[in-house]
């Protein structure tokens, strides 16, 4: 596959459409990534988890200009599907995608991994993991010129990170899960990248124990010094659908000031 990436808009996103799946407010890193999307230049499509949470989300979906505002919950029969199916009615295609969704139940995320119950772990796994599966299968027909797709992992896939407990198997299927797809989904053009940010204090990442714990010793750690922030998160994850980075896939992109280095 031969590309140009100096080649006229290679670093802007102008002219292409993507989805961001994944925002809970405007502290979200699926908000920095529309954010850093919407400001190269692509129109953006965003989902809302359900009637509740849609209050805190239709503020972010109007701050970017989202086009398409949907509500999906991937455990509902349907949802995920209809949301496709408005991407497809309206645009015809689609050039990019974000997946930054993740659950385990409480008692299992804050018990040892020895100790999480089957349901939970398949719970864990459907939403966090499958559910880019699914989107991926949705989005390569709408994919015909290649694209993106992007998913968010942490150091705990790889590391053992003390109260991350379940999520960190889950983590490292969904990076195999992205490599895998990488390999199947490239001749077609389209990238597959899981995005690694260091921890940041998210709505998400409240549910860990002991997080503000972790956020210390890793702004301690980090060779930078320092903690990443969602719009650094997200100017990542903007280049990485830019046609200059046509020939990055498969990869665990770090967002983390360094810190996964550290050993």
């Amino acid at each position: 596959m031969s590309h140009d990436p100096f080649a006229p808009g290679a670093l802007d996103l102008k002219g292409k459409r993507g989805l961001v799946v994944g925002v809970a407010n405007d502290q979200s890193i699926a908000y920095g990534c529309a954010r850093a999307y919407r400001h190269l230049g692509a129109e953006l499509a965003l989902t809302y988890l359900d009637d509740r949470a849609r209050r805190f989300v239709e503020p972010c979906a109007e701050a970017v200009g989202a086009a398409i505002f949907e509500p999906c919950d991937v455990t509902r029969p349907g949802e995920l599907e209809a949301v496709f199916a408005r991407i497809a009615r309206d645009w015809g295609r689609l050039d990019f995608l974000l997946h930054s969704i993740a659950f385990a139940p409480m008692d299992d995320l804050h018990g040892r991994v020895v100790d999480c119950s089957r349901e939970g772990f398949l719970l864990a796994m459907d939403v966090s993991v499958h559910s880019f599966v699914r989107m991926a299968r949705l989005a390569e027909p709408l994919m015909d010129r290649g694209g993106a797709l992007q998913t968010m992992s942490y150091f705990g896939s790889q590391k053992v990170v003390e109260n991350y407990n379940i999520m960190g198997p889950v983590k490292s299927a969904l990076e195999s899960v992205a490599r895998y797809m990488a390999a199947e989904l490239g001749p077609k053009g389209i990238r597959v990248h899981a995005i690694s940010p260091g921890p940041l204090r998210t709505r998400a990442a409240s549910g860990i124990a002991s997080f503000d714990e972790l956020l210390n010793k890793a702004a301690e750690r980090a060779p930078a010094r320092a903690l990443v922030g969602i719009d650094d998160v997200g100017v990542a994850a903007a280049y990485l659908c830019t046609d200059a980075a046509a020939l990055i896939t498969g990869n665990v992109a770090y967002i983390d000031g360094g810190y996964n280095i550290m050993g």
